[in-house]
């Protein structure tokens, strides 16, 4: 009797452990995440932090600051930005060419209250009259309303890309100037110490920067700590050319920064073009941690053009891990459009793409009427390597969803047209896809929130161009559909 107990005994043992787990069994952990796609934001020189449980994104806007902010990252494409400074309302000497805010969170030594600081470059229009300035938050809020605090770590001469870094309990203002020693020659990233979030003192050096993909510049210095040290990064080469690239210092995080002979070079550059992805000239960036705190993360921007231009930069993400060298370890830069998990802690959901090749009448779907061509010739540049595209006037794309909200994203070419944008056969909006030279996956147009339900968007080609362009061509690539109903994803 107890022979025949001890097999049914074994036999359901057996038959439990080879049952498929159900998902109640199975932890949060083993669950694949959610994913976003990049571009996160038509903007150069991005800076992102998490406070607070949200992510908050500045880039470059050239007359004014703006901070995006969303409680995940796969809503960055749809976040509305919220202005905090304007350069028309600011004295005429920092009122344009405002670039590189970098976003902080200090202590004033003033009321002994933290507060943000907002760091940023700007001149009269003048490109050599660039300058570093400071703006402070009235409270302990990214988000503002911000005051103008200062001028900061002014010799005279041009400055850009202004940070501050904490080394041995000190912090120093880095930045980006010409010549080693202001002697001229090769842009190189200099230190200061700081004595209040919004100024500085004493003596000023030159940091050992020369390792690079190209001599003439060094730029966009930002800092990282981990296992006791802190990595200084800086972008190497003009930042127009397809070879702009990530390179590291280290130091000691009790060390003394002034001291040359306490950095270490490193010879591996952390992010560099990837041709194969269409990915290039990937640099100035930003650290930041995931929600929960878990993982290290990096913002850039990148093209994906190997021509020289400054225009077309968009802000990517992408996790880092750390190398055995005690760098960040930083995967080759994918193309846009790349399914991207998200950061740990994230609550997603992440929007739903539809590909212009997902043909059909149903939801999820896009239809083609008229006369459109399609091909894979475009390669990295449009998303999952294929578009279609057509300059014959009244033909039309239909997108057909269910959501709350739809961003189209697509090529823009010298040979691209005006398309007429429709939500649910309603009032048109006319869009110019033109651009030189050609960039893919631009986030041509968002539309509003819309009701809960099922919608369409229909792109319908005018046969109308701006004079610049030789063409008429309305292009389709894909569609990121977000739905803000409570339980769904995409």
């Amino acid at each position: 009797m107890l022979r025949t107990v001890l097999l049914m005994l074994t036999a359901a043992l057996t038959i439990l452990a080879a049952a498929p787990s159900t998902p109640a069994d199975r932890s949060a952990e083993d669950e694949p995440r959610a994913v976003f796609r990049a571009p996160l934001d038509p903007g150069a020189d991005p800076f992102m932090v998490t406070a607070d449980g949200r992510y908050h994104l500045m880039t470059t806007k050239g007359n004014r600051l703006a901070i995006k902010t969303a409680d995940t990252i796969a809503d960055l494409p749809r976040a509305r930005e919220r202005t905090i400074w304007r350069g028309a309302d600011d004295d005429p000497s920092r009122s344009t060419q405002i670039w590189a805010p970098a976003l902080y969170r200090s202590t004033s030594p003033a009321d002994g209250q933290a507060h943000w600081y907002v760091y940023y470059t700007a001149s009269d229009g003048v490109d050599a009259n660039h300058r570093m300035y400071v703006l402070e938050s009235e409270g302990d809020d990214p988000l503002g309303p911000y005051t103008f605090k200062a001028k900061i770590a002014d010799y005279g001469g041009y400055m850009i890309d202004g940070e501050p870094i904490t080394v041995g309990g000190q912090q120093y203002f880095t930045w980006s100037a010409p010549g080693r020693g202001f002697e001229g020659g090769p842009q190189q990233i200099y230190l200061q110490p700081m004595d209040t979030p919004w100024s500085t003192t004493g003596e000023t050096v030159a940091l050992p920067v020369d390792i690079g993909t190209c001599p003439e510049v060094r730029e966009g210095p930002t800092s990282i700590v981990h296992d006791g040290r802190l990595v200084l990064t800086y972008s190497s080469c003009d930042t127009g050319k397809p070879d702009y690239s990530l390179y590291a210092i280290s130091i000691d995080v009790d060390g003394d920064p002034t001291d040359l002979t306490q950095w270490q070079p490193h010879e591996r550059p952390l992010l560099q073009r990837n041709d194969a992805e269409g990915v290039y000239g990937p640099g100035h960036h930003s650290f930041f941690t995931s929600p929960d705190g878990t993982e290290d993360w990096i913002a850039y921007h990148a093209k994906n053009t190997p021509d020289y231009t400054y225009d077309h930069r968009t802000t990517r993400a992408a996790p880092v891990r750390w190398a055995e060298d005690g760098l960040p370890l930083i995967d080759p830069p994918v193309a846009l459009g790349t399914d991207v998990p998200l950061p740990s802690g994230d609550p997603g959901p992440g929007p739903r793409a539809i590909n212009d090749t997902d043909e059909g009448t149903g939801d999820f779907t896009v239809g083609y009427a008229g006369d459109w061509r399609s091909g894979d010739a475009c390669g990295p540049t449009c998303y999952r390597g294929d578009d279609h595209w057509s300059w014959t006037p009244g033909s039309t794309a239909t997108f057909r969803f269910t959501g709350t909200q739809i961003a189209l994203f697509s090529v823009r070419d010298t040979g691209n047209g005006i398309a007429a944008i429709s939500v649910d056969g309603r009032n048109e909006e006319l869009v110019d896809l033109y651009a030189s030279p050609r960039t893919g996956q631009v986030q041509q147009w968002t539309s509003r929130r819309l009701p809960p339900g099922e919608h369409t968007v229909t792109v319908r080609v005018t046969g109308e161009r701006n004079p610049r362009s030789s063409g008429a061509v309305v292009s389709i690539d894909r569609a990121e559909v977000w739905d803000d109903r409570p339980g769904r994803s995409g």
